[in-house]
């Protein structure tokens, strides 16, 4: 199957971050939804920086219900996809419903919860329009947490009951290049029909599917790894980096490798009235507190989620994260930019609630190499 042939549905698009890794992998994005109107706009303002060109059908704005409950939204992707099959196109949803209700530091509301229902709408939406392949990612307490997981188990089950072959895995950013431990689970499904059945189990479950295609390095490895801990913090200190661990995975690298202090959103930083002798007695690499971690230039980071409180300070600046360093935590191009007139709590919390960009391109690349071979 030539990748040129595919078309790519986003929902819960935020700015971004998984289209990102789909369309550098040569996947071709023709809708996307997104319901808060500033993310829509920062996908937007992103793309036309890197000049990127719009989806065919269009940035829709509209809770994806929408599409399961009005009409006319209902009829209107119908007739998108019927357009794209008649032009032999292989289509694919992709999308990351909103997690709070399944997070381990969320309030655990799950299935019941507001956020918890849209990934019954988003598996809903699925069964009802029947792409040629589903991507669907959630945070790992959707998968690890008993009651939770029974929720996952249910989805799931009705996506294989409907036709679909599919195929699992919990990944960590780590894996894929990302200075970042974060965990993710990520459930892929094909048509039956577009499979052999040499490559499908007696469960429904594909049989062939590689996920260790363009998984990098081994997270269980790198976290074993000898990395530096504490160091009594003190403005623009310089160190060395340490010998025996990865450079690639260090904040450091990433600051450097983004060019942050010169990126559009360097300046895109919290100014605490109160707090910077808080900050200032705090060292690099303190991040066992619930909030106010201190980054080790030498070292990954923790799972950069700016809700609930979550601070991350500089390394060896007085300060928070900017904007900037929290797309380089993401493992964004440094091309990626958010719009000026963004606030700056929206623009931590589409970062935040993105998926690694190496993570989402190195997802992207394995399920194109398979499709490869169909």
């Amino acid at each position: 199957m030539d990748i040129r042939n595919v078309r790519i549905f986003s929902f819960f698009s935020g700015s971004g971050l998984l289209d990102a890794g789909f369309e550098d992998c040569g996947f071709t994005i023709s809708m996307v939804n997104e319901f808060f109107e500033p993310f829509m706009e920062a996908y937007i303002y992103a793309r036309q920086q890197m000049q990127i060109d719009n989806p065919e059908f269009g940035n829709v704005l509209c809770d994806i219900n929408d599409f399961l409950n009005q009409y006319d939204r209902r009829r209107e992707l119908r007739e998108f996809l019927e357009l794209l099959h008649n032009r032999q196109k292989v289509i694919g949803f992709i999308g990351g419903p909103p997690c709070p209700d399944f997070s381990i530091a969320g309030l655990q509301r799950g299935r019941d919860g507001q956020n918890g229902k849209l990934s019954l709408s988003y598996v809903n939406l699925i069964l009802e329009m029947l792409p040629d392949f589903f991507l669907f990612e959630n945070v790992r307490g959707l998968w690890s947490t008993q009651r939770h997981r029974a929720y996952y188990e249910e989805l799931k089950t009705m996506l294989q009951n409907s036709g679909y072959i599919t195929t699992e895995r919990l990944v960590n950013s780590l894996e894929y290049g990302v200075p970042q431990d974060r965990e993710r689970i990520i459930l892929i499904g094909f048509k039956r029909e577009l499979l052999c059945e040499n490559w499908i189990n007696e469960n429904n479950t594909l049989n062939n599917f590689d996920w260790n295609n363009n998984i990098r390095f081994d997270a269980d490895e790198v976290k074993a790894m000898q990395w530096p801990t504490h160091t009594p913090f003190q403005v623009d200190l310089n160190t060395l980096c340490p010998e025996n661990i990865i450079r690639e995975l260090t904040v450091e690298n990433w600051f450097g490798r983004n060019d942050v202090y010169n990126h559009p959103n360097s300046q895109d930083y919290f100014r605490p009235r109160a707090g910077l002798a808080r900050m200032l007695v705090i060292d690099e690499g303190d991040t066992e507190k619930k909030s106010y971690k201190r980054l080790h230039r030498w070292r990954y980071s923790p799972t950069c989620a700016y809700g609930n409180n979550e601070v991350h300070l500089h390394p060896y600046k007085p300060r928070r994260i900017s904007v900037s360093e929290a797309m380089a935590l993401q493992s964004l191009p440094r091309e990626f930019e958010l719009p000026p007139q963004m606030s700056l709590t929206n623009k931590f919390k589409t970062i935040g609630n993105g998926v690694p960009y190496l993570l989402a391109k190195g997802v992207a690349q394995t399920i194109s190499d398979y499709m490869e071979m169909i």
